[in-house]
């Protein structure tokens, strides 16, 4: 698979984000592709409309007032705003519009029941990675400080597995920001099983020493790591964690485009 940059994905495109009517009161996905197939395209043309077929008057200048809100929170910045506006499976639209400021992150446990503890957090951003290990560097202020500034989060399966762990042991470090979930984004263009499957069937390739590894043999260098001290265990460890962020920015990329012309439904429109 070619190498790709998710930080910008469509440089003289506007981004889904501002062509989404969904974070309006009432409108539903038919009634934005209804706009759209009308040519209100984004933001700017329905705010440029006088009238709009099927809308009564009083109804488009509510709808005015929150594309002008949600134009102004966009420009600081703020997308907390969004994430209670935004069906979290359209999350993904925030990609292109968070540019730079996307998170790739990953975690590892010492075990899969429901006692594991989180034994690393990884991430990946285009200022460079970062890997905090439990005991050593791990903390809520360590987590936070990683995370300052970021506009999107990615994860693959976060929503089920890495967010939930990180919420019960480290509260309030993560930052309320969309949150693109790439196992279910992969599902909806016909990728299916873990990451290492995804990567495979996308033709990422991993380091010889990595390309077979596994969580549970994540989870015994862990333990081989605090029993004995082995720190060649742990340094490999380190190194399959980061290649699970970074490998999520092609993948990230990928789905993005595929997700975006699916919903945009016509080549006129990107």
């Amino acid at each position: 698979m070619p190498s790709e940059n998710a930080f910008s994905l469509f440089p003289h495109s506007p981004g889904v984000i501002r062509r989404t009517f969904l974070i309006l009161p009432t409108i539903g996905e038919a009634t934005e592709r209804k706009l759209w197939r009308e040519g209100l395209l984004d933001w700017d043309c329905f705010l440029r409309s006088r009238s709009v077929s099927g809308i009564s008057s009083r109804r488009k200048e509510r709808l005015d007032v929150g594309l002008h809100q949600a134009s102004v929170f966009l420009e600081r910045g703020e997308v907390a705003y969004f994430t209670r506006l935004l069906p979290s499976r359209e999350h993904w639209r925030f990609l292109e519009e968070a540019g730079e400021d996307v998170a790739y992150l990953d975690i590892e446990t010492d075990g899969l029941g429901p006692k594991a503890v989180v034994t690393m957090v990884g991430v990946h951003r285009p200022s460079g990675s970062i890997t905090l290990v439990r005991d050593i560097d791990l903390s809520d202020e360590s987590l936070s400080a990683s995370l300052q500034g970021c506009k999107m989060l990615v994860t693959f399966n976060g929503a089920s597995f890495d967010l939930p762990m990180i919420e019960r042991e480290f509260p309030f470090s993560m930052p309320r920001v969309p949150h693109f979930d790439l196992r279910h984004g992969c599902a909806r263009i016909g990728l299916t099983g873990g990451l290492k499957s995804v990567e495979r069937q996308v033709g990422i390739l991993r380091a010889r020493e990595l390309e077979y590894m596994t969580g549970e043999e994540a989870v015994y260098l862990w333990h081989l790591w605090k029993r004995k001290g082995n720190e060649n265990a742990l340094k490999l460890l380190k190194r399959y964690n980061l290649e699970d962020t970074k490998n999520l920015v092609p993948i990230a990329g990928m789905v993005y485009r595929q997700l975006r012309e699916r919903t945009l439904d016509a080549g006129a429109m990107v």
